[in-house]
Order: structure tokens, then sequence, then C-alpha cells
């Protein structure tokens, strides 16, 4: 996945479409991927790569389009509690910070 996600990168930077790279770095408690998971997040909503799936990376979705909006790259700490977990049908319930890269 670390190639498709550095030749969409490349892609993009040749063609003048800025996109966000959001990264795992660092997990505590359960969580569906580990540090340095990592996807792609277009101006236009689209995904490249997962982070997770559910609630935590739809939140990193939102926060990659806030990033672009404000052109600023940014750290970032999602909680999957307990019960956000089990109203996404995930057995998670651990912390995850990201960091979310303008590029």
């Amino acid at each position: 996945m670390v190639d498709t996600l550095v030749y969409a990168i490349n892609e993009a930077r040749q063609t003048g479409i800025k996109t966000v790279l959001v990264s795992i770095i660092a997990t505590q408690g359960s969580t569906p991927r580990k540090a340095g998971a990592s996807m792609l997040v277009y101006p236009d909503g689209r995904v490249l790569g997962t982070i997770g799936g559910g609630c935590a990376e739809a939140e990193a979705r939102l926060q990659a389009l806030t990033a672009l909006d404000d052109n600023e790259s940014f750290t970032c700490r999602l909680s999957m509690s307990a019960a956000a977990a089990a109203n996404e049908g995930m057995a998670c319930g651990g912390n995850m910070e990201v960091f979310i890269q303008v590029v």
C-alpha cells in the first residue's frame, strides 16, 4: 500500500492537486490498525488506503479536509470509546494519534 500512496501523492502533486496524508503515529488500547497505517484524502473527500474504518476514520477524513482548507498540518487524537465503537459494530475502544499532513 505504501507504494500506491507514494505514487498517488506524486501524481496529485504533478497535477497541482493538494492532498492530505493521514498516518497513525501512536495507538493505545484496542485499535483496528497500528502505527504506520496511512490513508490519502483528496479535496473531494475520496480516500485511498485506510487507518481502520469506522467512526475514527470518518473523523480523520473530516480533520484532513479541515487541514486542506487551512493549509496546515497537525496531530489529532482520535478516541474510540467503548460506546462509540459498539455503535459502529466495532470491537475497539482504544485511542489513536494521527499526523494529518498536507502534501
